[in-house]
């Protein structure tokens, strides 16, 4: 009788969970970033809208309702949507409003860890009904990044990296931030590891002396910033041809499957 009442008890509550996920059936993105976590999850048949930057959404007829910067409040609101998925880069004054609609918001920051990517995907599968699917893919990608780290371990070489974000102003990674965690992880040595902000100077760069350069970009910008490297022929990363180009809707994306196909493009080049 006690197994019994156990047992009810615990379908009961599965019950409970499952009917209170699948009440989001009309979800809204407003960053490219969740938008991709909602496919990963196979979740996108709830999704009505998103930014003008979520490619594959826009591809599959959402309605687009957001840019980076602003939201179509109005718009939003005519879709009946029972949850908004948002980011800190969104404008509060917009998140705000849009909950004086009884519209339930969500706010993911900016992880600054491979963890809190992958405990955001767990949040994010639990509000979608997908918990399962989200903890499962967790912890495979979790077992990968672990026989990379394992494989890094093996080097007794100091490898010290620069991961530059953008070209205009020039931005490092810095510990801070979850891709911080690709040079750890790597088993190398940011050369940005001392500083509380992004910005520094190409200068400042230089005399840091970098084993490997990782420009973080999109299409001729990249090109062009390797060339600017390329022409400082005392850096240690240009004698040994170690410039490498890595798609920032990749590498600077905040997903689990993204940070490990990132991850493992960086283990290739660091251990080629």
């Amino acid at each position: 009788m006690k197994g019994q009442k156990i047992f009810l008890l615990a379908a009961w509550l599965a019950f409970f969970t499952m009917a209170n996920a699948q009440q989001y059936s009309r979800v809204v993105s407003l960053a490219p970033s969740l938008t991709k976590n909602i496919y990963y999850l196979n979740a996108q048949s709830g999704l009505v809208a998103c930014t003008s930057y979520c490619h594959k959404a826009k591809e599959d007829d959402k309605t687009v309702v957001a840019s980076m910067v602003t939201v179509n409040v109005e718009r939003i609101v005519g879709l009946k949507p029972d949850l908004v998925l948002a980011t800190s880069i969104t404008n509060p004054e917009y998140i705000e409003m849009l909950r004086k609609f009884n519209i339930r918001v969500e706010v993911f920051p900016t992880p600054n860890s491979f963890a809190g990517v992958c405990s955001q995907f767990v949040e994010m599968g639990k509000l979608l009904g997908k918990e399962q699917d989200a903890v499962q893919q967790v912890a495979n990608i979790k077992k990968e990044i672990e026989e990379l780290k394992l494989l890094a371990a093996t080097s007794s070489v100091n490898k010290k990296v620069f991961i530059q974000i953008g070209a205009d102003p020039l931005y490092a990674v810095i510990p801070s931030s979850f891709m911080n965690d690709y040079i750890l992880f790597a088993n190398a040595t940011n050369v940005a590891e001392n500083l509380a902000r992004g910005a520094l100077s190409r200068e400042a760069v230089i005399a840091r002396n970098p084993d490997y350069i990782f420009v973080v970009t999109m299409g001729i910008v990249g090109e062009e910033e390797k060339k600017v490297w390329e022409s400082f022929d005392n850096l240690n990363a240009v004698k040994n041809n170690k410039i490498f180009i890595i798609d920032s809707d990749l590498a600077c994306t905040p997903t689990p499957p993204t940070f490990l196909q990132t991850m493992r493009l960086i283990s290739e080049y660091l251990n080629d």
